[in-house]
């Protein structure tokens, strides 16, 4: 693809700001390279990268679709459009863009060994709590669903993710990641007594209770449980 001379500054002036992060500048000249006709991937996938950590999702996820359309085996930009498939709820188109992404692309995340996968998930993992401590909590669950994408069957990930959004209300989402770690861990107590937290909030008293006194047969003993059934019971007493 033919680039004149300004169009290749303009390219590497984009590229430049978006390694330092500094995405308002980074925008301002790869907005410039896509009007000039130039379809790069990359600067598709740069440009959702900075929507998605602005909010826009919807637009974000334009983006990435539009960088996956022109390479289907790129894996970055896959597994962003994902990402951000996830942050909108649709879940099931997030699992397929995921499957396609570790299946094909150019750095072959699929041959990954299940203890690679492991260790770069925690990678995220350990990224998110650092954005958590200071804060940044949405980009604390960008790095969890990465996390959990790599790893699905993480239930710890899940819940810590599921916590983050029970925290920022999307009680929905909180529920349907618990749920997900349950389907992979049965027996996984704090995510039970943690989905029995979700239902309680969303009004669900009696499948709260039923996900308390489940996780008492898993875990007899469980003070949080435990805490949690007296404090029901009491309110549906008074």
């Amino acid at each position: 693809m033919y680039m004149d001379d300004r169009t290749k500054q303009l390219l590497a002036l984009g590229r430049e700001h978006y390694e330092k992060r500094e995405f308002d500048k980074a925008e301002h000249y790869l907005v410039q390279v896509v009007e000039r006709g130039i379809a790069f991937a990359d600067v598709f996938n740069m440009l959702g990268v900075v929507a998605h950590d602005r909010g826009e999702l919807e637009r974000a996820r334009e983006y990435f679709e539009n960088a996956v359309g022109l390479n289907p085996k790129y894996t970055e930009a896959a597994l962003n459009l994902a990402v951000t498939y996830n942050d909108l709820g649709l879940y099931d188109e997030a699992k397929k863009t995921y499957q396609q992404a570790i299946a094909g692309g150019d750095e072959d995340p699929g041959k990954l060994d299940p203890f690679a996968k492991g260790k770069i998930a925690n990678l995220h993992a350990q990224t998110a709590q650092a954005y958590q401590d200071v804060g940044m909590i949405s980009d604390a669950q960008h790095e969890l669903r990465k996390a959990v994408l790599l790893c699905p069957h993480f239930a710890d990930l899940r819940l810590r993710l599921a916590n983050l959004y029970r925290q920022q209300g999307d009680l929905d989402a909180a529920r349907f990641e618990l749920r997900e770690a349950l389907s992979q861990k049965p027996k996984y107590v704090p995510a039970r007594v943690a989905l029995g937290v979700v239902l309680l909030a969303q009004g669900k008293n009696r499948e709260a209770l039923a996900e308390w006194e489940q996780a008492l047969d898993d875990d007899p003993g469980n003070k949080a449980a435990e805490m949690y059934l007296r404090m029901a019971k009491g309110a549906a007493v008074g």
